[in-house]
């Protein structure tokens, strides 16, 4: 069976945001805090995205949820901002980020972004190579303590 993409619905809400706090607490040592801001960036996302210029798509297979992109307006005209990418890590390593993240690209083009822009750590070593072979370039990376945690972030921009 191969994994399908479809669009994030509101019931995928807490799912995702327990996935997030999940994922990060165990493999980075996030506090809750993380979760929820995640929490907060899908609830805005519900109430106000423009679904013309703005999707989410969450990846399935068999009925299990494995994963999600979001692509969304920064507020800088032409610049849209990739959020919210998550692999379930049973579904790592069969290319399915990459359909996620081509999906997500395609998008933006279609819809009229000239850039795309997403945050991430440097401990996301598989994702920032992702990144990397599709184009995206590290234009800022500093240290700083978020989540409760010591981390690097950086900014990865690409030209559509």
């Amino acid at each position: 069976m191969t994994a399908q993409l479809r669009l994030f619905a509101a019931d995928d809400a807490d799912w995702l945001t327990r996935q997030h706090g999940a994922l990060y607490a165990r493999d980075e040592g996030f506090d809750a805090s993380f979760e929820t801001l995640v929490g907060e960036i899908l609830n805005d996302f519900l109430r106000t995205h423009n679904p013309a210029r703005e999707r989410g798509w969450i990846a399935e297979e068999g009925g299990q949820r494995l994963g999600s992109i979001f692509c969304v307006d920064s507020g800088v005209p032409e610049t849209a901002k990739l959020r919210l990418f998550l692999l379930l890590p049973e579904a790592r390593g069969k290319g399915l980020g990459q359909r996620l993240l081509d999906t997500c690209l395609d998008f933006a083009r279609a819809t009229g972004y000239r850039h795309l822009t997403l945050w991430t750590h440097e401990s996301h070593k598989a994702a920032c190579a992702l990144y990397a072979r599709n184009g995206f370039v590290l234009t800022n990376s500093f240290p700083t303590h978020s989540f409760g945690v010591d981390v690097v972030e950086q900014r990865w921009d690409i030209s559509l």
